[in-house]
């Protein structure tokens, strides 16, 4: 079992930056692979980035070179920072692990096995 929490969100202007945190509490932290995610009202949630067990990575293609997702396996914590914001990335974030998926598997919400409660981000024009 594992329990996340998000942290970090807030209001920030268009082209600034903010970092959201992610942590988790549970054994074998190293082991998940960990996701970003994000919904916008009225839209689905969609993917952002997520880092493999093994340090991989992979991104939205509108996040990519803007976003950074990391993992920090000795403090349970897996990062999202975020540069350059737009008001498009407005919405509630939210932070998952998934056990072993396939890395096809990464991109989709239905192949991770735990979800923090979100965290709201709103980018300014």
């Amino acid at each position: 079992q594992v329990q996340l929490v998000e942290s970090g969100g807030g209001l920030v202007q268009a082209g600034g930056s903010l970092r959201l945190s992610c942590a988790a509490s549970g054994r074998m932290f190293s082991s998940y692979a960990m996701g970003w995610f994000r919904q916008a009202p009225g839209k689905e949630r969609e993917f952002v980035a997520a880092i493999n067990w093994n340090g991989n990575t992979y991104y939205a293609d509108s996040v990519k070179d803007r976003f950074t997702i990391s993992r920090d396996n000795a403090k349970n914590t897996a990062p999202l920072q975020m540069n350059n914001a737009t008001p498009e990335d407005t919405a509630d974030y939210y932070c998952a692990a998934a056990e072993s998926p396939s890395d096809a598997a990464m991109r989709f919400a239905r192949y991770y096995d735990y979800w923090g409660q979100g965290t709201q981000v709103t980018v300014s024009s």
